[in-house]
């Protein structure tokens, strides 16, 4: 049996099914051209309930005449981890990253979603999210990190006035505002408290990752 999977069938307990989530993480900017593509994908995938699609704004088309309104070093930062973590030299946008495992450019939607079928799902059954804490339980071969994320469910449209998108009227959803590492899971029953959410109206997700760039092993929505 691989690692991976037999890691991820240690996480699960053995009574009831779990659920199971894909999670789409979406890299971009307001500032790319060819970004808007992938943003409508992402943005019509964000609907399935099987589906976790966080869009992570970029910093580093920031000087090339528009400045992302969205954007933060620590999602770029998060993008290159991946890089590296898949071999890759570069970091680039649009790029769509499944379960942490696999990547695609994301402006076609049938190769999209013929690589979201293609991908095993991760569970949510290791992870109990509440409004105030996230418990995990279950046996692991080697630490995971712990990611709480804060993202804004409903679709913003932003204007963007320069740039190569300048004129244009971008839709988002699903736009990350808080990403926010609560600590290691080394196996066994953990708890972590959640700090508050510095703004309304956010929904809260979970992520248990093998490592910076390493695969999902885990997730939920709150």
């Amino acid at each position: 049996m691989p690692r991976t999977l037999a890691l991820l069938l240690a996480l699960l307990p053995t009574t009831a099914p779990a659920a199971e989530l894909t999670v789409l993480e979406l890299f971009q900017s307001q500032g790319c051209t060819s970004c808007p593509p992938a943003n409508a994908n992402v943005n019509a995938l964000a609907s399935r309930p099987d589906i976790l699609a966080l869009s992570f704004a970029v910093t580093y088309w920031d000087g090339l005449g528009w400045k992302d309104v969205f954007a933060k070093q620590a999602f770029t930062d998060r993008q290159w981890a991946y890089a590296r973590g898949l071999g890759n030299a570069q970091v680039w946008t649009p790029q769509v990253i499944i379960n942490g495992r696999s990547t695609i450019l994301g402006n076609r939607r049938a190769p999209l979603e013929a690589l979201i079928a293609g991908s095993p799902r991760v569970s949510s059954k290791a992870l109990n999210l509440t409004a105030t804490s996230l418990a995990i339980s279950g046996m692991t071969s080697k630490p995971a990190d712990v990611w709480l994320v804060r993202y804004d469910p409903r679709s913003i449209d932003v204007p963007v006035k320069a740039g190569e998108n300048g004129g244009r009227t971008l839709p988002h959803r699903n736009v990350v505002r808080e990403l926010i590492k609560l600590g290691r899971w080394q196996g066994g029953a953990a708890s972590f408290p959640l700090p508050a959410a510095r703004s309304p109206g956010l929904a809260t997700a979970a992520l248990l990752q093998g490592g910076p760039g390493g695969p999902i092993l885990a997730a939920a929505k709150g």
